[in-house]
């Protein structure tokens, strides 16, 4: 599958073991990671290299789900071993998702040390601290980058904040724009409450407001909770259609849709939620909705 996708709605980061990325994939993330970096611990990461690239590279691409690598940080010894790694490897269109990246030039290392263009491998950066934030603008005007994510446990242990939705609406709501302002797409962090189902769809549906294309889980469970927040509702469909129709009928000029002036903004954001909705599976009967 080619990595040039429209990155919507669901990420999966699972460690490299035996059986747990079959599991992923069998959830239907719209992309699936597996992670060389906080799930294996400093004396495993070299198996799990190598664990993870093999699979990787005899995987068949063309699967339904968007894979890749989340690598170690760049600045550290583990992460020189995983570009090495992947640069003698056969690994392509494929994700790498590179955290702790907080300048342009750490993209740019990457991209160089893995002939990323060549072997049509579509670079994120992870966002998670509060250097990166302040560094957006050089960060998000790298060439080479096609995508965002950010790391709300690692911002909020840099900064003493919390993990909940206001402590991080600052961090989450910069990181949105600053990618919309870029043409690029944003997914937010996890949320980390395995228990918490009205939780996970209350930060998602947060996510979506800011303007986040997607969300990661930390578990194949919470996916489904997660395409359901970013899915547009059948109200807001109706309403999409109404102002596009409207707008239509009007040969462009202000008008009214709904008891609202309608005019080119509010046009656009209708046409584009109607361009997301035609992308996004949406369950034809109330028992397929009931049963996601």
């Amino acid at each position: 599958m080619s990595t040039s996708f429209a990155a919507a709605g669901t990420w999966l980061i699972t460690p490299p073991r035996a059986g747990r990325f079959d599991s992923a994939l069998r959830a239907c993330p719209d992309v699936a990671l597996l992670d060389l970096e906080d799930s294996v611990r400093a004396e495993s990461k070299d198996a799990a290299r190598e664990a993870a690239l093999a699979y990787l590279t005899a995987r068949d691409q063309d699967g339904g789900v968007v894979t890749g690598l989340r690598i170690n940080s760049p600045g550290t010894m583990y992460g020189l071993k995983d570009l090495a790694a992947i640069a003698d490897s056969s690994m392509c269109d494929a994700v790498v998702l590179v955290p702790k990246v907080e300048s342009a030039r750490d993209i740019d290392l990457v991209s160089q040390a893995l002939d990323a263009e060549r072997r049509r491998l579509s670079l994120w950066a992870l966002i998670e601290t509060p250097r990166a934030i302040l560094q957006l603008d050089a960060v998000l005007a790298t060439p080479r980058l096609q995508g965002v994510v950010f790391g709300a446990a690692d911002y909020a242990a840099a900064t003493g904040c919390g993990t909940n939705t206001k402590a991080l609406w600052w961090a989450r709501s910069a990181l949105a724009a600053g990618a919309a302002a870029a043409g690029i797409p944003a997914i937010d962090s996890p949320y980390f409450e395995l228990n918490d189902t009205d939780g996970l769809r209350a930060d998602a549906e947060n996510a979506r407001v800011l303007g986040y294309a997607g969300k990661g889980a930390v578990h194949p469970d919470q996916l489904p909770v997660i395409r359901e927040a970013f899915r547009p509702t059948a109200t807001e469909v109706a309403e999409a259609r109404a102002i596009v129709a409207a707008a239509d009928e009007a040969g462009g000029d202000m008008t009214r849709a709904g008891g609202h002036m309608v005019g080119p903004p509010l046009v656009a954001a209708a046409r584009a939620l109607l361009a997301r909705t035609a992308r996004t599976p949406q369950p034809s009967t109330p028992q397929e909705a009931a049963d996601e």
